[in-house]
C-alpha cells in the first residue's frame, strides 16, 4: 500500500491492493486498531506475529515508535503464555528446529537456512522463564529475543537466527498431547547434550565463521558456558545478560542510596543460575569499589528451598551454589526470610525465586524499617511470579524503595509525587552486547566486555532522569541507549585484544557513535535504500499502464509483502 502506482505496475501488484498510497502513519493507525481490536494479550501476540512475517518493515516500525507498549506483548509477560501454547498457536516456521536425531548432520542441516547470519539465540527448552521445560514451545523466547536484536539494537533482521533444540524433553504432559511439535522423548543426559553442543558450536561457526551465538533458558547453563567462551563468541544472557542489567541498575541504587559500597549487605532469595550470576557480577562492581573478592563475597547470604545456602546445612550442594555458601552461621540454619533479614539486617533484598508474593508485608517493613532507602529488586518474570509489585513495595516502604523488577509494573502517585518503577530488564544489554560484538568482530566475547554493558548502562541516563531518581533509562530511548552499550563492549573488546575490526580502535568516541548508528538497520530507511529495474518511463501524467506493461520481472529478491 506503500508502493507508488509506477513501482506497483514493475511489481506486477498493479490493480491487487486498493488503488490508495498510504503513508507509514495511516498503516501504523490500522495497525494499533487492528492490535486494540484484540481482547487477550496472546491474540495481540499472534497479530504481531503475523505483521512481522508479512511486513518486517512495518512492524519494526511499529515498534520502533511504540517500544514500551509493544515489548511486553512479543517478549515478557506474554510470550511465556504463547511458550506454554506454542503446540496450540503455531501457524509458520520461524527459525530452525534440531533434534537429536539430526546428530551428525547438523551441519549439511543449517545449509538449508537461506540468509547469512550475523547472530543466533538458541534454547533447548528446558526451563523457560519461571515455566519449566517446555521443550520445542520454547521457541518462543528466540523468535521474541531476536526480534529485540533489531527493535533496541538494529540487527538486520534477515541476520538473526531462532534456533530451537529438540533434544527431548521431561514435561510428559507435553509429550502426551497430540498436538506436540518435539520428540517424544525423555530429555537427553549431560553426556549426551555435550555431544550435541559440541558438534552444534563447530557447524555453526564453520557455516558462519563471524556469527554471535546467544544461549538461553537452558536448564543447566553454567557447563556450556565455561565449555564454550573462551573458544566461541557466545554468551548466556540468562546468566551474563540478567547479571549486567542489574549491575547497571544496582550501580545507580548504590549511588542513590546513600550508603557506601562497604557496607552493603545483600540478601537474595532463589539461588539458581540467574540468582548466582547477578551476584558474581555484583561481586566485580564492589571489588572496583576498592573491596576484596573475599570481603565482596561475604557480602551475600543466599536462600534456596531449603532456607540459607550454608556449608554445614547437612545436603550436598550444587557446584554453582558452593562460591556463595557461608559458613559464619555458628551452626544455626535460617528457613525463614523473615529470621535471617532479622539476622543480616540486610540493606539490599534480592529475588530470583520464580516465587510470587514472596516478598510480602512484613518483609518489606522490616527492610524500611532498616534502611532509609531499602533496595527491593524483586526480579523473578514474568510478572505473576515476582516477589512483589510495585505498589506494594512503595506502600509498605512509605514511599523510600529504591525498586527494580524484572517484569513491568505500571508508575503509581504516592504523597503526591509519581512514581515510576524500574524494569531491570535485559533488553537493556544483550542488545548491545551482540551488537558490540558484530561490528568489533569479537573472537570471544570476554567478562570485560559483559560487565561493560553494565556500567555503560548505569551512564545512559539523562538529566531528567536521574532528576527523578530512575534506575533505568527510559525504555523508549533504548536505540539511545544501545549505542552506549555498544560503544562500552567494543572498547572492553578492544582492551582484551579479542576485536578483529582493529580500525575502530583509532575512532573517537563520539566517531564509534556515528559509525554504530550508520550500521544499525533503520525501518524507516529501508524503502528508500530499494531501487527498482525501469524499462520504460513513465509518461508523466498518464495512467500507469499508458506506455504497455512490458515491464520485466524484478529480480532484486525483494518480497513486495516487505514494502
Amino acid at each position: 500500500m506503500a508502493n507508488s502506482p509506477d513501482i506497483r505496475r514493475q511489481l506486477k501488484t498493479y490493480g491487487l491492493t486498493p488503488p490508495a498510497v498510504e503513508s507509514h502513519e495511516v498503516q501504523a493507525q490500522r495497525c494499533l486498531r487492528l492490535l486494540a481490536m484484540k481482547p487477550t494479550p496472546i491474540e495481540k501476540f499472534q497479530y504481531l506475529t503475523h505483521l512481522r512475517a508479512t511486513n518486517v518493515h512495518l512492524f519494526y516500525r511499529l515498534m520502533s515508535e511504540n517500544i514500551k507498549e509493544l515489548t511486553p506483548l512479543i517478549y515478557t509477560p506474554t510470550v511465556g503464555e504463547a511458550c506454554v501454547r506454542w503446540h496450540e498457536i503455531w501457524t509458520q516456521p520461524e527459525g530452525m528446529y534440531l533434534s537429536w536425531n539430526d546428530r551428525g548432520h547438523l551441519r549439511e542441516i543449517l545449509d538449508n537456512w537461506p540468509h547469512e547470519v550475523e547472530i543466533t539465540v538458541l534454547t533447548d527448552g528446558s526451563r523457560i522463564l519461571g515455566l519449566g521445560d517446555l521443550g520445542v514451545n520454547g521457541m518462543g523466547i528466540p523468535v521474541g529475543k531476536l526480534a529485540l536484536y533489531t527493535a533496541c539494537a538494529g540487527i538486520r533482521p534477515s541476520g538473526t537466527l531462532p534456533l530451537t533444540l529438540d533434544l527431548g524433553t521431561g514435561n510428559e504432559a507435553l509429550r502426551n498431547d497430540p498436538l506436540y511439535m518435539g520428540s517424544r522423548t525423555p530429555k537427553i543426559s549431560a553426556a549426551e547434550e555435550k555431544e550435541f553442543l559440541d558438534e552444534l558450536m563447530t557447524a555453526l561457526t564453520d557455516k558462519w565463521p563471524s556469527i554471535v551465538i546467544q544461549f538461553e533458558d537452558f536448564k543447566s547453563p553454567f557447563p556450556a558456558l565455561e565449555r564454550y567462551q573462551n573458544k566461541y563468541c557466545m554468551f548466556n544472557d540468562d546468566v551474563q545478560g540478567t547479571g549486567a542489567v542489574i549491575v547497571g541498575g544496582f550501580i545507580n541504587a548504590i549511588r542513590a542510596s546513600g550508603v557506601p559500597a562497604k557496607d552493603h549487605r545483600a540478601v537474595f532469595l532463589g539461588a539458581g543460575s540467574a540468582g548466582v550470576g547477578v551476584a558474581k557480577q555484583i561481586v566485580e562492581f564492589f571489588i572496583k569499589e576498592g573491596v576484596t573478592e573475599e570481603e565482596a563475597r561475604k557480602k551475600f547470604w543466599f536462600v534456596d528451598s531449603k532456607g540459607l545456602v550454608t556449608h554445614d546445612r547437612g545436603d550436598k550442594l550444587a557446584e554453582h551454589k558452593v562460591y556463595f555458601a557461608r559458613d559464619d552461621n555458628n551452626g544455626r540454619q535460617y528457613q525463614s526470610l523473615s529470621r535471617l533479614i532479622d539476622f543480616v539486617q540486610p540493606t539490599i533484598l534480592m529475588g530470583l525465586s520464580t516465587i510470587g508474593g514472596a516478598f510480602n508485608k512484613d518483609i518489606l517493613q522490616k527492610m524500611a524499617k532498616l534502611n532509609d532507602r531499602p533496595i527491593i529488586f524483586p526480579l523473578s518474570n514474568p510478572s505473576s511470579k515476582s516477589e512483589c509489585t510495585f505498589d506494594e513495595a512503595v506502600h509498605n516502604t512509605e514511599g523510600r524503595c529504591l525498586f527494580a523488577s524484572g517484569s513491568p509494573f505500571p508508575s503509581l502517585e504516592y504523597n503526591g509525587k509519581l512514581l515510576t518503577p524500574g524494569q531491570g530488564n535485559n533488553m537493556y544489554v544483550f542488545p548491545g552486547i551482540g551488537l558490540g560484538a558484530i561490528l568489533s568482530k569479537s573472537i570471544t566475547i570476554s567478562q570485560d566486555m559483559i560487565y561493560a554493558s553494565a556500567e555503560s548502562l548505569s551512564t545512559a541516563l539523562n538529566k531528567q532522569e536521574t532528576a527523578d531518581g530512575w534506575l533505568y533509562p527510559d525504555i523508549r530511548r533504548i536505540r539511545e541507549v544501545s549505542v552506549v552499550v555498544t560503544r562500552g563492549v567494543i572498547r572492553a573488546a578492544q582492551q582484551n585484544g579479542v576485536d578483529r575490526a582493529v580500525e575502530l580502535r583509532q575512532m573517537s568516541d563520539d566517531q564509534l557513535d556515528v559509525y554504530i548508528k550508520e550500521r544499525m538497520y533503520d525501518p524507516f530507511n529501508e524503502i528508500e535504500k530499494t531501487t527498482y529495474p525501469v524499462t520504460q518511463p513513465a509518461g508523466s501524467g498518464h495512467h500507469p499502464f499508458a506506455n504497455g506493461n512490458g515491464v520485466g520481472h524484478v529480480t532484486n529478491g525483494l518480497n513486495n509483502a516487505h514494502l
